[in-house]
């Protein structure tokens, strides 16, 4: 059984394996094969790992730049900057729900960067976000 660190690990290998030539069996070796991926921004839930892989697989290439990956127990967020060619960098925030060493179920929010209001400076610390890959 995975204890908290290697599951921290397992999470950040996965990222890496997106952002270094797609390797996507090494990818998607962390689901459980009725693993459900959700993006509550679009209203679509991909059930399966096969499925995920497929779709993943049919998509453009994808850059990923992991920020910063939280988490114990069953329970993770992983936030990432997401890049594909020529777009905009986007956040992603993933949270993931262990079933032993596997992941069960992900959610996807994808959030668009905005520049800091003017007004908020007095109050604001600033910091920065890694670029995307």
């Amino acid at each position: 059984m995975l204890d908290d660190e290697g599951k921290r690990q397992l999470l950040q290998s996965h990222w890496e394996h997106h952002a270094n030539a797609a390797d996507f069996e090494a990818a998607h070796a962390i689901y459980h094969d009725d693993v459900i991926l959700e993006w509550p921004q679009s209203g679509e839930r991909f059930v399966g790992k096969e499925t995920l892989r497929a779709m993943r697989e049919g998509a453009p290439p994808l850059k990923f730049t992991t920020w910063r990956i939280v988490g114990d127990g069953d329970v993770w967020t992983a936030e990432n900057l997401m890049s594909v060619a020529g777009s905009v960098p986007q956040l992603t925030i993933n949270v993931l729900t262990f079933r032993g060493d596997k992941v069960a179920h992900e959610i996807v929010y994808i959030t668009q960067q905005f520049e800091a209001a003017p007004e908020r400076a007095p109050f604001a610390q600033r910091f920065e976000v890694p670029p995307a890959g």
